[in-house]
C-alpha cells in the first residue's frame, strides 16, 4: 500500500469540470485513505472540496496573482513547496502544460487527461457524424490516476449531505414537509439554455401539478438575477429566486436539500449529483453521448433533443456553435414532457 504520497491535481475550470472531479476525488480516497491530496483549483470552487480527508485546497487567481509565464513560475515555486510525489493534470490547457514543464524539469511524476479531442470532434462535426456514447469526463480523470498507479472505482463514490449553516436551516423551514424543486435555467451558451419563456411554462405546470411544492431558482450575475425575478414573481409564496442571497458554500448546501434538481448541461447538474439529488437535465447543442452527463444519474433522466429531426446534433462540445433557425431544435423538448417527468421522479 502507498504511504505518504502526495498527488497534486490540476484542474481550474469550468464549475461543471471542476465539480467532476470530486466524486473520482472521494473514490480515490476511498481507496488509498493514506494518499494526501493538493487541489489546485479557483479560489472560488473552495467549497466544493470541503471535508474531504486529507485534502489541502490551495486556490488560485490567475487575473491578479500570476498572469503570463512569470506568473506561472512564481506559482511553481509555490506548489513545488507542498512537496507532491505526483502531478494528475485533469485539464490540459496551456497554464497547465507550462506548469507541467516545470515539473517535468524538475523529475516528477505527471500523468495527463486524455480529452479524446478526436472522438469528440467525430461527433459533433456536420458531416460523417460518428454518432456513439464516448467515455465519460469521470473515468477519464479516473484514468489519469490509473497513470499513476491508482486504480479508482468510481462505485465507491458515495454522496454525502453538507451540514447546513443557520442561515439555511432557517431558510429551508419556509418549506418544511414539501417537496423542494431546484431550476436552474441557464448555461454559459444559449445553445445549451432552453428558452426562459418555455421554463415559464414548466414552472406554471409544476405550480398546477405540484402546488404545495417548493421552486428555488438559481443563478448568477446582474441579468440572470433579473431574469429569475420575473420567475419569481408567478407566485412569490412558492418560488424563491436564490440568486443574491446565498454566498456559494450556502448555495451548495440548498442544493444538497433539494428533491431534484431541473438543469441544463451545466454546473449546477454536477452540483446536484455530488449530493445524491436526482437530476433531470436538458440538452440541445450538446449530448450527453460527449460524456459531460452528471454522475449516477440514469439516462431517462436525460432530454434530449430530437436528433432524427436535426441530424446535425450535438453541434459542440461546449453549445457555443448552432446553426440557422436553431430555436426550432427547442420545439422538439415540450414543456409538458418536463413537468410530467418531474411529477414522476417525485412520486
Amino acid at each position: 500500500m502507498k504511504t505518504q504520497q502526495k498527488i497534486m491535481i490540476f484542474r481550474f475550470s469550468a464549475m461543471g469540470d471542476v465539480a467532476m472531479t470530486v466524486p473520482v476525488i472521494k473514490a480515490l480516497r476511498y481507496a488509498y485513505p493514506n494518499v494526501k491530496i493538493i487541489m489546485v483549483s479557483r479560489s472560488f470552487y473552495a467549497p466544493m472540496f470541503r471535508n474531504i480527508d486529507r485534502l489541502t485546497f490551495v486556490g488560485i487567481d490567475f487575473k491578479n496573482d500570476y498572469k503570463g509565464l512569470w506568473g506561472l513560475y512564481r506559482l511553481y515555486h509555490k506548489l513545488k513547496k507542498f512537496e507532491p510525489t505526483a502531478i494528475a493534470d485533469l485539464h490540459d490547457v496551456l497554464r497547465t502544460k507550462i506548469l507541467r514543464l516545470f515539473f517535468k524539469i524538475a523529475g516528477y511524476k505527471i500523468a495527463v487527461i486524455d480529452k479524446g479531442r478526436s472522438e469528440k470532434k467525430a461527433l459533433t462535426r456536420s458531416k460523417n457524424k460518428i454518432f456513439k456514447p464516448l467515455k465519460s469526463t469521470h473515468r477519464r480523470y479516473a484514468d489519469v490516476f490509473r497513470e499513476l498507479d491508482y486504480i479508482i472505482d468510481l462505485e465507491d463514490f458515495k454522496p454525502k449531505k453538507p451540514s447546513l449553516s443557520n442561515q439555511v436551516s432557517l431558510f429551508l423551514k419556509t418549506f418544511e414537509g414539501k417537496k423542494l424543486i431546484g431550476i436552474a435555467p441557464f448555461a454559459a451558451h444559449k445553445g445549451k439554455q432552453y428558452p426562459i419563456d418555455k421554463i415559464k411554462e414548466v414552472i406554471k405546470g409544476l405550480r398546477t401539478q405540484l402546488p404545495d411544492a417548493g421552486i428555488l431558482l438559481f443563478g448568477g450575475g446582474k441579468q440572470e438575477k433579473i431574469e429569475l425575478d420575473k420567475l419569481e414573481v408567478i407566485d412569490r409564496n412558492h418560488i424563491v429566486n436564490t440568486a443574491g442571497i446565498f454566498g456559494f458554500d450556502e448555495e451548495l448546501q440548498l442544493i444538497s436539500k433539494l428533491d431534484i434538481m431541473l438543469s441544463m448541461d451545466s454546473g449546477n447538474a454536477h452540483l446536484a449529483a455530488l449530493y445524491g439529488v436526482p437530476v433531470l437535465s436538458i440538452w440541445g447543442a450538446t449530448h450527453p453521448y460527449a460524456g459531460f452527463a452528471p454522475i449516477n444519474q440514469p439516462t431517462q433522466n436525460q432530454i434530449v433533443a430530437d436528433t432524427k429531426k436535426f441530424p446535425q446534433l450535438p453541434t459542440s462540445i461546449y453549445g457555443n456553435k448552432t446553426f440557422e433557425n436553431f430555436e426550432k431544435v427547442w420545439e422538439t423538448i415540450k414543456a409538458e414532457q418536463i413537468v410530467d417527468k418531474i411529477v414522476n421522479i417525485l412520486s
